[in-house]
């Protein structure tokens, strides 16, 4: 138990104080930490044999992208370049496919570090 309330307040799981003020949020909040606990959990076992913790084979799994393909202004695809061989590696082990091609959906996602720029003011 001690483990699993340490490991929900690490950086990657980010349990640490809910700025929300709403019951809702702050349950959905708790449920993702919690879904990703659990993934942590499912990853460590995956990954049980390999002689390093979670968040440094997390790191390694940084190096994944997506390249958006566009032509004459329009996109039409998204496209998965091959992983890095550790990074290989690790999906392998934690048996994970990456599909090579993804229709572009017209969807835009933030980055984290943009959010606060477009928050509402409390």
């Amino acid at each position: 138990m001690e483990w699993a309330f340490r490991t929900s307040k690490t950086v990657q799981l980010e349990l640490r104080p809910v700025h929300v003020r709403l019951a809702k949020r702050t349950r959905g909040h708790a449920l993702v930490i919690m879904l990703a606990y659990r993934l942590v959990q499912e990853l460590a076992r995956r990954w049980e044999n390999i002689d390093t913790t979670v968040p440094e084979d997390l790191d390694k799994l940084k190096t994944l992208c997506m390249m958006q393909l566009v032509i004459k202004g329009m996109p039409l695809c998204n496209c998965i370049p091959k992983p890095k061989e550790s990074a290989q590696r690790h999906l392998e082990r934690a048996q994970v496919t990456l599909p090579t091609v993804l229709p572009h959906r017209g969807v835009h996602v933030d980055m984290r570090n943009k959010l606060p720029s477009r928050r509402k003011g409390y």
